[in-house]
């Protein structure tokens, strides 16, 4: 099905930035419209400016810029644009507020952070990330089993094995495209041996996650995710007659406080691995290697010191966060003089806190030994399942790439251009 050209109705215009604007009421897309500014929320908190609005592209830095004008305001604000389709959040910008609200199950929700169960009209929630107790523990607890640092080294050669596989057809080129060329593709040959799918799938995949994640039709969107779901429906219909040793087989084989999975809780969590597993290594192997690129000292000291290798990673998790997820207001309850409202949305950016400057001295300083504790992996009991594997990928990547291949950098009168939301460079051209 062609996607429906987005009508001019469907378009608003936010601080310089177009955006493709929507919201999803049930099962039905309605059109954006400000809506009126809730009677407990203080004006002076309100914020229609706020820069990192989901579907939009820009060419400023979405950290030194975007993330540190934020923290110039208030601690929490209200911004007008905060939530995926376009619609009004709170924002906390400093890490601790933000810790708060990640451990307080009783009074915030995870559940309908995403729109893609909306948009088909189903029910399932994406498993664990969207559950919230007592359904969050228990499923965790079953599927955490399959993501320990353990059972993740033992993927340490295959994933090695890929990496070179690409830098061996990208070293004698003397450049690449990062993004198209490895970055995307990378994770996804990492995802596909887990879940058993044939790496001839791989360019589907590309295009699904690119539609899903950075395309801002709403008809283009939810075809795709009929699409993944159809597939997923397939393969998990296939493992109950051919097991295999995969994801899907383990979970088509689980039982859940006794009982086999529901077909939403298959649903939920292939294809919450689906979205988490593809997008985050991708968008971090990006911003990484762009710091490198434009950082020649730290790419120099990471070179003869591979050993500092994880630490460099996790500061740059932190210099360069990525992440947004949300929250629902479920119970009233008032953080730092603010009070929150049932039905409320709360953006806890990671891009934010990991730019606090109450919580990290000198945030745009890039000090590859800091060792910080960050939240670009989620926090508290939601803290990502598959951080041992994510950092695994990128860990390797880095090491393969300063070992393998001359000194890079990017590509010269190239302005990068950032996809918000998730924060992503577009393009990422380097040369060597």
């Amino acid at each position: 099905m062609a996607a429906r050209q987005p009508a001019e109705s469907d378009r608003a215009s936010v601080n310089g930035y177009t955006i493709k604007a929507f919201n999803v009421t049930g099962s039905k897309i309605v059109a954006f419209e400000d809506r009126p500014i809730p009677a407990h929320v203080p004006a002076a908190l309100v914020r229609k400016e706020y820069p990192i609005i989901f579907g939009t592209t820009t060419d400023r830095d979405p950290f030194n810029d975007l993330a540190a004008s934020v923290h110039e305001g208030p601690e929490i604000i209200y911004a007008l644009h905060a939530y995926p389709g376009a619609t009004a959040a709170w924002v906390p910008r400093r890490a601790q507020h933000q810790r708060t609200i990640f451990l307080d199950t009783e009074h915030f929700s995870s559940s309908g952070g995403t729109i893609f169960a909306k948009l088909l009209g189903e029910t399932f929630k994406l498993s664990p990330s969207e559950l919230d107790p007592p359904a969050h523990g228990p499923f965790r607890s079953l599927m955490a089993s399959q993501f320990t640092p353990k059972a993740m080294a033992r993927l340490e050669d295959q994933i090695r094995t890929h990496v070179r596989d690409y830098i061996a057809r990208l070293a004698a080129k003397g450049s690449c495209e990062l993004m198209s060329e490895f970055a995307f593709e990378f994770p996804i040959r990492i995802f596909l041996d887990l879940m058993g799918l044939p790496q001839e799938r791989i360019k589907q995949f590309v295009q699904w996650e690119k539609d899903l994640i950075h395309n801002h039709d709403v008809e283009s969107i939810t075809e795709t995710a009929r699409s993944v779901i159809a597939y997923l429906r397939a393969e998990i219909e296939d493992r109950k007659s051919r097991p295999r040793d995969d994801l899907i087989t383990f979970a088509v084989q689980a039982r859940h406080q006794g009982q086999p999975l529901s077909n939403d809780d298959l649903i939920g969590f292939t294809f919450n691995l689906f979205l988490g597993g593809l997008d985050t290594v991708s968008t971090n192997t990006a911003l990484h290697f762009l710091h490198l690129a434009t950082h020649p000292d730290d790419q120099s000291r990471l070179r003869a010191n591979p050993a500092e290798i994880p630490a460099a990673i996790e500061e740059m998790m932190r210099a360069y966060g990525s992440l947004t997820v949300f929250r629902t207001c479920i119970k009233a309850i008032e953080v730092n003089g603010v009070m929150f409202q049932p039905g409320d949305h709360v953006s806890l950016s990671a891009t934010l806190s990991g730019r606090d400057p109450d919580e990290f001295p000198n945030p745009a300083e890039i000090r590859l030994d800091r060792k910080p504790r960050h939240m670009n992996f989620g926090y508290g009991n939601h803290l990502c399942l598959g951080r041992p594997l994510g950092l695994r990928e990128l860990r390797i990547a880095m090491e393969e790439f300063l070992s393998k291949l001359p000194p890079f950098r990017l590509a010269e009168r190239h302005v990068v251009r950032y996809h918000l939301g998730i924060i992503q460079p577009m393009e990422l051209p380097l040369v060597w």
